[in-house]
């Protein structure tokens, strides 16, 4: 059985998401995005947020879901990963939802929408199911350091 959390609800695809709160620094409205050259196919660019320089990842992009185009509702979170600020584009955020440890469960193996190795859990809610996003995973060290290059030049 897992610890209890709290996690940000967030919608990709039309599927709710969660990101254990205390990774995540902040919830912006979409911003300027600058392009850079040579960075991975999701890193969309980087942004000035409060006068740091992040880089942006496309999550859709990222998890190989469809994409679509932005809408009013996008959002950036903004999350720290092994001690940088990076910002993921997300259709939308609009919870913050406390879950008992008894209702999450591991990954299950057969998970089909999304490399399993990019989840933390799914959580058993009365309503639906809550897949939790593991953020070390979608973002390896090595990858977030070629990012945080490209953020810096």
């Amino acid at each position: 059985m897992q610890e209890s959390m709290k996690c940000i609800v967030f919608g990709l695809a039309g599927e709710d998401f969660g990101v254990d709160v205390a990774q995540v620094m902040s919830i912006e409205r979409m911003e300027e995005i600058v392009f850079v050259p040579k960075a991975p196919h999701f890193v969309k660019g980087i942004m000035n947020l409060r006068g740091s320089v992040i880089p942006v990842i496309d999550l859709r992009e990222r998890l190989s879901l469809p994409m679509k185009e932005q809408t009013s509702e996008t959002r950036l979170i903004v999350v720290r990963v092994y001690e940088q600020d990076v910002a993921f584009i997300v259709d939308s955020a609009h919870d913050v939802m406390d879950i008992d440890g008894s209702q999450i469960d591991p990954t299950p193996r057969t998970f089909v929408s999304v490399d399993a190795a990019f989840l933390k859990g799914v959580a058993k809610l009365k309503e639906k199911l809550l897949v939790i996003l593991s953020l070390e995973n979608i973002l390896a060290e090595h990858e977030l350091v070629e990012t945080a290059k490209i953020a810096r030049s």
